[in-house]
């Protein structure tokens, strides 16, 4: 390592991919720190002086395909917001690509609503009790489908917003948006031209987490059209955290694609990338160096037995973190909640590990518990949350505040009684506003002399009144709990663990929504190994404990070795297939590569001696940096 200018070829290689008369695809293995948001960002401003104008006159774009809306403002903001770069989330891009096209998504919709329906009547059909919970649910879900697919013809023109909740009929709904546009680049021609001409260049920023259709969608488009897209993916498969990434992304390309690589770590101190490079040798051999002037960093791995006060023992730590780093910061608790300079971050391995800590476990586990609702829990893509959060969180605030101009403006925001269908004549708006105030006051009687009523208590409160509307699941979870008999089996909690998990959760009380909120918002000390990914902090606490993450898709006793695998992991481990110590390896990655300046490592375990002794025998820590708590 001779400057930190190492990496300066990259921007090159990249920039003549994009403006060559033969364009090239590539995959740009970009490890945690390398500066990748900062080399799109040189490459497009390059591109834009040199052929900006050209580009405006043909009316092309270049479309940057981003992971959350903060990354997409940044990169727009960097790009001084130029016309030549259409910078969106994954959901907002491929809504632009298909909002236009009536006809095709009515034609998609309808072949998945009747196969949904026809899926639906044969459960049904084999239900032993027609009244038992999972033979409501089913019955309900065949009639709203059956309504959406009667409506089909009085919509002009479906609607969606990739930040809202879709609750209305003519509305299309996340998931829907990801399928349909993956569908019409894999297989409508028309829609491929289209693309490739209005986007001759498409950037996607942690490909390695973008939904594999939509990837294997565009790697079908760009194998057709090698000649005029410039597919470009920017990511790291050892960051891969989501279920829904395309495992191995960076393996098999097609023999034309470039692969450049990133050396350089920009965020960590030399010790801290040291550590990292271990963690990933064996995986994928990736390895980076630090900048010249970060020499140093402080690594630490503290052994815990299992048992011991959780709380006093990190506090412990961090009073030794302290005194080892010569850092008061260590022990700074001036700010707990300032977000831009949290003096430690602590990072647990499941989500539901900050909810039995900070206090909303029963409204969360339920629903975390279901994979397909886990994203729209965390991202805030769920219409059922959304109403708490956004409806009813607001107005409980303002009441409590006691705004009653600011109650007013959330329910003729939010109510259907203001619909403008139901104000017909001047008459009826005194009606309404008195209709209004007395379901507004009713509801919010619930929380008088400080009680914290339940979810379900609330949602029946306004579903007598009809002030607000209530989500699909949430309406039919009231249904659901007048209901007792379940029927036995695993298929009926295979097709209905999301309505069983709003059983669950609707037990909660409300509280539990405003603590839950304080997390998601990052308003709490916490944070998770998979939640981090992408953002930096000077101290860094990781918390390990696999009882308590209570989970099966990671194992932090198996990969250090203190869990002997599975007959499961040793078939998918000779099969080639991706394990939970794959998985686990890459939360740690991410978790350690988050720290800048000095890292602690807490793992709770059974068996002290022979965790420290396996750690040295893999090589990661020195003996001096393993302590084992008395």
């Amino acid at each position: 390592m001779e400057n930190n200018d190492i990496d300066k070829n990259v921007d090159v290689e990249i920039y003549d991919c994009i403006t060559a008369s033969n364009p090239k695809s590539f995959f740009l293995f970009a490890g945690a720190g390398s500066g990748k948001t900062r080399t799109l960002v040189n490459v497009l401003t390059q591109f834009k002086e040199n052929h900006g104008n050209e580009f405006k006159l043909k009316n092309k774009k270049i479309a940057i395909i981003t992971f959350t809306n903060a990354a997409a403002d940044e990169i727009s903001h960097r790009l001084a917001y130029d016309g030549i770069f259409s910078v969106s989330t994954i959901h907002s891009f491929c809504w632009d690509l298909i909002q236009n096209f009536t006809i095709d998504i009515k034609e998609f919709l309808v072949v998945d609503l009747k196969k949904s329906i026809t899926e639906l009547n044969v459960q049904l059909s084999k239900s032993r009790d027609p009244n038992n919970k999972t033979s409501v649910s089913n019955k309900r879900k065949i009639e709203s489908k059956t309504k959406r697919l009667e409506l089909f013809p009085k919509i002009s023109k479906f609607i969606y917003n990739p930040n809202g909740d879709n609750l209305t009929k003519d509305s299309l709904n996340h998931t829907e948006v990801i399928s349909i546009a993956s569908h019409f680049i894999a297989s409508k021609k028309l829609f491929q031209q289209i693309l490739a001409n209005k986007y001759p260049i498409v950037l996607i920023d942690e490909s390695q987490d973008t939904n594999k259709h939509l990837i294997d969608a565009l790697f079908s488009l760009q194998l057709i059209n090698a000649d005029k897209i410039s597919l470009g993916l920017f990511g790291d498969t050892m960051q891969r955290i989501y279920s829904d990434g395309k495992e191995k992304l960076g393996e098999k390309l097609p023999p034309d694609w470039l692969t450049p690589a990133k050396q350089m770590n920009h965020r960590s101190k030399s010790r801290i990338i040291e550590l990292i490079n271990k963690i990933r040798k064996d995986i994928d051999g990736q390895h980076q160096i630090p900048r010249i002037e970060k020499s140093g960093g402080v690594v630490r791995f503290f052994i815990v037995k299992r048992g011991i006060d959780k709380p006093s023992s990190e506090e412990s730590i961090k009073e030794k973190m302290s005194s080892i780093t010569k850092d008061i910061t260590w022990i700074d608790k001036s700010n707990p909640k300032d977000k831009i300079n949290i003096p430690v971050k602590t990072l647990i391995l499941e989500h539901h590990m900050a909810a039995a800590r900070i206090g909303f476990s029963t409204f969360f586990r339920p629903l975390y518990a279901v994979d397909k609702m886990k994203t729209g829990l965390l991202d805030g893509s769920s219409a059922s949350i959304n109403f708490f959060i956004k409806i009813i969180l607001p107005l409980v605030l303002a009441y409590k505040s006691n705004n009653n101009f600011e109650i007013a403006n959330i329910v003729k925001k939010h109510s259907p009684l203001f619909d403008k269908r139901n104000i017909e004549k001047e008459s009826d708006i005194f009606i309404l506003l008195k209709t209004a105030k007395t379901s507004t006051d009713k509801l919010l009687k619930l929380w008088n002399e400080d009680k914290s009523p339940t979810l379900l208590e609330i949602l029946n409160n306004i579903n007598e009144s009809k002030l607000f509307n209530l989500p699909s699941d949430l309406k039919l979870s009231i249904e659901r709990s007048t209901i007792t008999n379940i029927e036995d089996g695993n298929e009926e909690l295979k097709d209905n663990e999301s309505l069983l998990a709003w059983d669950a959760a609707l037990n909660a009380n409300f509280n539990e929504i405003i603590k839950y909120n304080e997390y998601i918002s990052e308003n709490s000390g916490f944070g998770t190994h998979q939640g981090v990914k992408g953002l930096e902090y000077d101290r860094v606490m990781v918390i390990i404990d696999d009882d308590e993450a209570n989970g099966f898709m990671f194992s932090y006793d198996k990969l250090f070795g203190i869990k002997s695998l599975t007959t499961g992991d040793k078939k998918n481990i000779g099969e080639g297939k991706e394990t939970g110590i794959d998985r686990t390896s890459r939360l740690f990655y991410v978790a350690c590569s988050r720290a800048k300046e000095s890292l602690a490592i807490v793992a709770y375990t059974d068996d002290t001696i022979a965790l420290k002794n396996n750690l040295l025998k893999f090589g990661w820590f020195k003996e001096e940096e393993i302590e084992i708590l008395p």
